[in-house]
């Protein structure tokens, strides 16, 4: 079967044969003319991927509905041109290019520093003009001068180094980078963004737009800086307020700003770019021949293996997965997923409130936030079917006020690997516990607070009984009578003693119509008969979303 890929932006010729030459890929470019939005919707409802760059729009109206797509690669780093609550929701995976054009945004932003600093801009404006005013454009040297670096990720870090190369005192502040990281750098590490500005002549943002970074750089901050300040900003537009820098510009306050990136592009008015002392580029970040090629080859590569492989690379709404640890972990997800949606099965038609997944023994040391995922997506598709999988379940079941909690013990206890979920609805708890025999084999072991040992795929008859003689034989005659065969039986005792509470699994080769659950019921000591059906055992796991 083919993966049909779209490509709606340009890509290099070297990003596109990475498609046009893997045999289990259909590759589709429409980059001529420009898609309108309900052209690009049409394209999508044929699309199992997409790679974009900047110029498409994957908003929510163009997302909305989109059953067939799977995942969008953002040939570069920026995202903000994709609704990623929109995609997340619709069980899409978002994946960009965070490496391939580090080095590119980050010698141009010391470009840019560099350019500020000497005035090359109007110097050289000036000399074609005619004119020799060596006065006019004298600069400032950067050795010695202290230079703020907001976000200290791949390019964050890259400009960090050169900073240093150029003999400047590099300060950085990043909420997640540890102490060990900033210092191997050579990074003075600071936590708080206003204890960084009042030390720096240079400050320059690398950080994603989102709602905390947004205006990051505001009027307030400005006002805390050294008088003489230069600002640069290389990663998105709107990350600095704009009409602010322009007013810092005007009073003299902020010495310079150099800019390459705008809240709108191209800029609609242009008090801000007309100033003198701003320094401004259209975007030319990540426009090297070098850096359009290796985003290029990389987005390609990416829906490539994930279409093929089901390896998830540089996801920004869901855990990364190479292909290696999915293919060690699908057995682990399938569990995970067939406990979900045993529970799913037995709380129908009850409010659930909360959730809580414990991982044992070897289960402990895997990817649980996917397995988490996993058991959701199963939890849930009672009420939501086809609509949910591991891209999308943690957002639907957060709105729908379903917390899920986890605990992980490395601590096997009776199993090398066990996996219990439990289930608060307004009726009560249930709980299921699940695990693997060898490398292929998923038992359901727990059920409640009973022990026992059941096939986990196929038509599972669940009934709750008193322990008494000869329940067992009259349960197998009915069955018998409808012509239900049994294909293999597990039970399990209150306190593991004779005569009390019990419950049994039995696994059917076929489902039993409504006659069949009325005749059990009658039997005096069978307290309750309920059917869960599973995927039958080695399925493929299409739910994944992968």
């Amino acid at each position: 079967m083919l993966h049909r890929v779209l490509v709606t932006d340009n890509l290099s010729a070297a990003g596109l044969k990475v498609l046009e030459e893997n045999p289990e890929i259909e590759l589709v470019i429409k980059t001529d003319p420009k898609l309108t939005v309900a052209q690009l919707r049409e394209e999508l409802h044929e699309a199992d991927g997409i790679v974009i760059r900047s110029d498409t729009k994957l908003t929510e109206e163009v997302l909305e509905g989109q059953t067939r797509l799977k995942a969008i690669v953002r040939a570069g780093v920026g995202v903000d041109n994709i609704n990623i609550p929109a995609a997340t929701r619709q069980g899409i995976v978002v994946m960009n290019t965070p490496a391939g054009n580090t080095v590119s945004t980050a010698e141009h932003t010391i470009a840019m520093i560099m350019a500020l600093s000497r005035n090359i801009a109007p110097a050289a404006a000036s000399m074609r003009e005619g004119k020799w005013e060596r006065k006019l454009f004298t600069g400032t040297q950067l050795a010695g001068k202290s230079i703020g670096v907001i976000g200290l990720g791949r390019v964050g870090l890259a400009v960090a180094q050169r900073a240093l190369g150029l003999e400047m005192k590099v300060l950085g502040y990043d909420p997640f980078i540890s102490n060990e990281r900033a210092q191997e750098f050579g990074v003075e590490l600071y936590r708080d963004v206003d204890a960084l500005i009042p030390h720096c002549d240079y400050i320059t943002i690398h950080t994603p737009l989102t709602d905390e970074t947004r205006g990051i750089i505001n009027a307030a901050r400005i006002a805390k800086m050294r008088k003489g300040v230069r600002i640069i900003n290389c990663a998105r537009g709107g990350i600095v307020d704009e009409a602010a820098l322009a007013d810092a510009v005007e009073s003299g306050h902020v010495a310079g700003a150099a800019l390459d990136v705008f809240v709108q592009e191209p800029p609609k008015e242009n008090r801000l770019t007309s100033l003198p002392g701003i320094l401004a580029t259209p975007h030319l970040g990540a426009s090297t021949d070098e850096a359009q090629e290796l985003v290029a080859v990389e987005a390609s590569e990416i829906i490539a293996a994930f279409l093929t492989r089901n390896e998830v690379r540089h996801a920004v709404n869901m855990a990364p997965v190479s292909a290696s640890e999915m293919e060690g972990m699908k057995k682990y997800i399938d569990l995970s997923h067939r406990l979900g949606l045993v529970l799913s099965q037995q709380t129908r038609g009850e409010g659930i409130r909360s959730a809580e997944v414990q991982y044992r023994g070897d289960a402990a040391s895997k990817h649980t936030r996917l397995l988490t995922s996993a058991f959701t997506a199963g939890l849930l598709s009672g009420a939501l079917g086809d609509r949910i999988n591991i891209v999308n379940a943690n957002m639907l079941a957060e709105e729908r006020g379903v917390p899920i909690s986890v605990e992980t013990s490395q601590k096997a206890g009776d199993f090398s690997t066990m996996i219990i979920a439990e289930v608060t609805t307004d009726q009560g708890t249930l709980r299921v516990g699940g695990t693997m025999f060898g490398r292929e084999y998923l038992r359901l072991v727990l059920l409640d607070d009973f022990q026992l040992d059941s096939y986990l795929d196929g038509t599972l008859l669940i009934y709750r009984h008193k322990d008494v003689p000869g329940l067992i034989g009259a349960v197998g005659t009915t069955l018998g009578k409808h012509q239900i065969n049994i294909a293999h039986m597990a039970l399990g005792r209150e306190n593991d003693k004779p005569g009390g509470d019990s419950v049994a699994v039995i696994n059917l080769d076929s489902l039993p119509d409504e006659k069949v659950f009325e005749e059990l019921r009658t039997h005096p000591n069978v307290t309750d008969v309920e059917i869960v059906q599973l995927p039958p055992a080695g399925a493929p796991l299409p739910w994944l979303g992968l």
